[in-house]
């Protein structure tokens, strides 16, 4: 057996059952959320241990507190399979009086989740744990650290460990899949196209007990992957599937799928940024697409390593895909969130890593090369010059986040050129 790989959100854990009474974390299938809540719990009930599933169900419909009774903190893990679980554990929460008493693992939103989820407030902290980053998979280095971007020191340094466009390219179709990450190279690969699979035949249409075509699903999710980045509408990924449908389909079709894919936490679209600009120029508000984990893209689109390589710029759209679910990672470890921002002029910034206590910086992604980093460069301090900052902080700092490159720098002009493999949280 693999020993344990520690993940960011391991401290988060621990801290929020500090303060609550009980922790939900959701999160897709098989991105380690039972294992993580392993480490830290006294006692366990699987939900959905295949022997004892009916007899948890019968349990949580006739008395469901009893399945509450063990050691705290005391995992119920896949509690959606049985709803009623969450007002048991609210209620216990509320006459214990005590904090750390719960985690909640599940990877699938409940049918009528804004009904259950609203009587947890001040009882419930949530996590969201997604896939794991290069830094906690150990093929980043994480020698510059997101937090040590936001002191703005003068100088950095690191060698880069993944300058290399073959493993940069297996990287992003393998995924961060924590069962993946000690596999062979042809075996890693195949776990990405097996998730695929599940997804669209079966979990697409478990999630809420809607029957849903797995060809239409399929052709959604080629859609979303050639939109990833982009402020596609619902208009647009109808259209962009239409050609291949034999019935008409309607946005409220499209509407209907993606949420179900957002629910088994498949789709995590990016908000918009809205800062105090100088000038008048509309903001666009839109959410901009994304996958949870590039390796979902790759496999939609049935690409592997060697299709990236030769397509330079399909790379460069999927190697956004991950390292935004990195910059997601180590921005919560930081207590920060991550938006996207673009006006009406053009003007956009890939990420922007903002933080509760106001500071933010300002990120490109670029797969590599001196002119792309020069763009992106460009690009970050027209953005900056605009920022009002009578009425707001000013970047912290403003980054190129690199696939490619030797080293990370910070350029004369200010600007830190960082690739992906040197970049950590804390």
């Amino acid at each position: 057996m693999n020993p344990y790989k520690s993940r960011l959100t391991d401290n988060l854990l621990i801290r929020k059952l500090k303060g609550k009474g009980a922790v939900l974390i959701e999160g897709p299938k098989w991105c380690g959320k039972t294992t993580s809540a392993e480490q830290v719990s006294k006692s366990i009930l699987y939900m959905s241990k295949p022997e004892d599933v009916q007899a948890n169900l019968i349990a949580a419909d006739i008395n469901p507190s009893k399945l509450l009774d063990g050691d705290t903190p005391r995992l119920i893990d896949e509690w959606q399979i049985a709803p009623k679980l969450w007002d048991a554990v609210r209620f216990e929460v509320d006459h214990r009086n005590k904090q750390g008493q719960f985690i909640l693992t599940g990877s699938a939103v409940p049918p009528k989740d804004d009904e259950i989820y609203h009587t947890g407030t001040g009882r419930f902290a949530r996590l969201l744990m997604r896939p794991m980053s290069l830094f906690e998979s150990g093929e980043s280095s994480g020698k510059i650290s997101l937090k040590y971007l936001f002191d703005q020191p003068e100088k950095i340094l690191a060698e880069n460990p993944l300058d290399d466009m073959e493993r940069l390219a297996f990287t992003i179709c393998r995924g961060g899949w924590p069962g993946a990450i000690d596999m062979d190279y042809d075996t890693a690969l195949d776990q990405a196209y097996d998730y695929y699979d599940s997804l669209v035949n079966i979990d697409i249409s478990r999630v809420d007990d809607v029957k849903r075509d797995s060809e239409r699903t399929k052709r959604l999710m080629k859609s979303y992957a050639r939109n990833q980045g982009t402020q596609a509408t619902y208009t647009v990924l109808r259209d962009d599937i239409a050609a291949n449908e034999a019935e008409k389909i309607t946005e409220d079709t499209v509407y209907s799928y993606t949420n179900a894919l957002r629910k088994i936490f498949v789709i995590e679209d990016m908000p918009a940024w809205n800062p105090n600009i100088r000038s008048k120029t509309a903001i666009r508000t839109s959410d901009t697409r994304y996958f949870i984990d590039s390796s979902l893209a790759t496999a939609s689109l049935g690409l592997g390593p060697s299709d990236l390589i030769k397509d330079l710029n399909t790379m460069g759209l999927l190697f956004e895909t991950m390292c935004v679910r990195d910059l997601r990672i180590y921005a919560e470890s930081l207590d920060g969130k991550v938006y996207h921002y673009r006006d009406k002029s053009g003007l956009e910034c890939d990420a922007v890593v903002h933080l509760r206590n106001g500071s933010f910086g300002l990120i490109e992604i670029k797969l590599g090369g001196d002119h792309l980093i020069e763009e992106g460069a460009t690009s970050l301090k027209k953005l900056s010059a605009k920022i009002d900052t009578t009425k707001m902080k000013e970047p912290s700092f403003l980054m190129v986040l690199t696939g490619f490159g030797k080293f990370a720098y910070r350029r004369e002009d200010g600007v830190y050129v960082v690739p992906i493999g040197c970049l950590g949280a804390i």
